[in-house]
């Protein structure tokens, strides 16, 4: 098979994966918040719950295609790390920031609300930053750990574990993703984002996972011939 068609299937295993994963995100937010009777602390549980089990079936189901990166941020760091080319991370972050709006728009459209309409939820301040920074910086350090001195094979329980701790242990819930982030502005619902809101985050989200990926490579160097197993191992 070509690289051209190589790239292109890895590609949309990242669009489609990202799309499901936002389906759930969105859609278990406005499920969970309607069911829950203004209980946000249940509407928050069923929310956490569906994506932490999304998060685990995804990865399980896409990661020997593509990596099952699904954010913008792990595959950044991944292409850094020489996991991936430049070319390849680009048509990943591009397919990744599509799928999301897809699968925002799929879950909008479920719940018979507007495919994309922009949220008014207020998510800004110090706190909210610096959630983001440690719930990215923390879902790196899963995946780096997790990779180099375990095996790819528990990465999608551990990213599954830690997001859905992170879901309750930050200000923020976790978003840690700026393709989720930007897509969660075009859904007024329990999981959105002003969208004035979405620049802080991404950076904050980039400096965590950049933070992450530079400590890892003092405390767990790796060989550059190992380097494309550093996500999860895959087709290339």
């Amino acid at each position: 098979m070509s690289n051209e068609a190589n790239l292109a299937r890895r590609a949309v295993a990242e669009g489609l994966g990202t799309a499901m994963l936002l389906a759930t995100v969105v859609g278990s937010g406005i499920m969970g918040e309607r069911l829950a009777d203004g209980n946000i602390a249940v509407a928050l549980l069923a929310n956490t719950i569906a994506t932490g089990a999304a998060l685990v079936a995804l990865i399980l189901t896409f990661g020997g295609i593509s990596g099952a990166h699904f954010n913008p941020a792990v595959t950044v760091c991944d292409a850094w790390q020489g996991g991936i080319s430049r070319r390849d991370a680009f048509a990943y972050i591009v397919a990744q920031t599509v799928g999301a709006f897809f699968g925002v728009a799929a879950a909008n459209v479920m719940f018979e609300l507007p495919v994309l309409f922009a949220s008014e939820k207020t998510r800004t301040g110090s706190a909210q930053w610096l959630s983001e920074f440690i719930a990215a910086f923390g879902l790196l350090a899963v995946i780096w750990g997790c990779v180099r001195l375990r095996s790819a094979t528990v990465v999608p329980f551990a990213v599954a574990a830690y997001i859905t701790a992170a879901y309750w242990f930050t200000a923020s819930t976790s978003f840690a993703n700026p393709a989720v982030t930007l897509a969660r502005s075009m859904s007024d619902s329990f999981a959105g984002i002003r969208l004035a809101d979405v620049p802080a985050f991404i950076i904050a989200q980039l400096l965590g996972a950049i933070a992450a990926t530079l400590l890892f490579r003092w405390l767990v160097p790796i060989k550059p011939e190992e380097a494309e197993t550093i996500i999860i191992p895959h087709e290339g």
